[in-house]
């Protein structure tokens, strides 16, 4: 994801904020907001998912119908399906630290801003993503992800897609 991308997602946010829209955010370092916001303590639970390698937990999080969408592939739709790529994904990973910068929340949607540091097959990398991701009770319906695919590829030491056709 390009910086003006980036800056053009908060704007985004700020002007539906000036909007009286509810909007809620948390900066890094800050937590008061998210013990009591429960779309966010579903998001929470999902990166500490990630955060601990639980793969059969980042699947259990979506809804049965949810969808995970790499904004650069095509999406992946069911919690059955969602959970085999993740899991395929992960017999890789032997860290990873999903690293909020801002979260935040407008009406049922939770925004996420950070840095994805991971270990995947002896290749450390870091790449920053933004999340945007749907929340209909207590699992999430859709999570749309934008990053630089080339650059996630690179740092991950993949010299082909490895789901771009799946």
């Amino acid at each position: 994801m390009t910086v003006r991308t980036m800056a053009c997602l908060g704007l985004v946010i700020a002007a539906l904020a000036g909007n009286g829209l509810p909007v809620q955010a948390r900066e890094q370092g800050k937590t008061e907001m998210s013990a009591t916001d429960a779309k966010i303590a579903v998001v929470q639970q999902m990166i500490e998912a990630w955060n601990t390698r639980d793969w059969v937990r980042v699947g259990e999080l979506f809804t049965e119908d949810g969808v995970l969408h790499s904004m650069m592939i095509e999406p992946v739709v069911g919690r059955a399906a969602i959970a085999q790529r993740i899991s395929a994904l992960g017999a890789g990973v032997s860290e990873i630290t999903l690293d909020i910068r801002n979260i935040g929340r407008v009406g049922d949607v939770v925004f996420v801003e950070r840095v994805d540091r991971f270990t995947y097959n002896g290749h450390k990398g870091a790449v920053p993503v933004v999340g945007v991701i749907e929340v209909r009770g207590d699992r999430i319906s859709v999570w749309r992800e934008y990053y630089d695919r080339a650059q996630l590829l690179a740092e991950m030491g993949v010299s082909q897609d490895i789901h771009a056709s799946h």
